[in-house]
């Protein structure tokens, strides 16, 4: 059987389906700031609470390594999503959807597994956005028949989140000078 295909009609059907991504990536968005301001609260009552050990810490108290620990995953967790939030506002239309966003599903996986027992709902939600992501991508790319490969997607994910991660060692120990950064590391 011949199927006869207008190619306006084709051209049409590939806009309306793009307008379709716009407000499922606007509620990713939402949804990612709506993940980063819990975060960013929590980290703020973590520094507070943290606050002492800048001059009291006792690398032999389980509690304070533990709340340091805390707040370096806060901070990683915040940084990450912070990249993320950069990546998305380089999509200027359909193609670049592709391009941009593979990366992110693995980092925002990778948070949301760290976070899984400390803040459950932001888990919750960090699945949820993983999904949607996941769900944009194969979209775009079927629309703009574009091929991604996920070695390289997976790759580039773990150079940001390796980058990130430097990043912030580094702040948690300018932070902490007192603080055996290694230690609270492998703990």
């Amino acid at each position: 059987m011949l199927v006869r295909c207008n190619v306006s009609t084709l051209e049409s059907s590939i806009a309306s389906h793009s307008v379709a991504l716009v407000p499922r990536l606007e509620y990713s968005l939402t949804l990612l700031d709506e993940i980063v301001e819990i975060l960013a609260k929590k980290r703020h009552d973590l520094r507070k609470s943290n606050k002492s050990l800048v001059i009291d810490f006792d690398e032999t108290n389980d509690i304070h390594l533990k709340a340091i620990k805390l707040e370096q995953i806060m901070t990683f967790s915040l940084e990450t999503l912070s990249q993320i939030k950069k990546r998305t506002g380089r999509i200027s239309n359909v193609n670049s959807i592709p391009e941009v966003l593979p990366a992110t599903i693995p980092m925002i996986r990778t948070i949301s597994a760290q976070l899984f027992n400390i803040i459950p709902h932001c888990s919750q939600k960090l699945s949820e956005l993983s999904v949607h992501l996941c769900s944009i991508v194969l979209d775009s790319a079927t629309l703009t028949k574009a091929r991604f490969d996920f070695s390289h997607s997976n790759e580039e994910s773990s150079t940001l989140l390796n980058e990130v991660k430097l990043m912030v060692d580094s702040k948690i120990s300018k932070q902490y000078p007192n603080l055996d950064f290694f230690k609270v590391c492998n703990t």
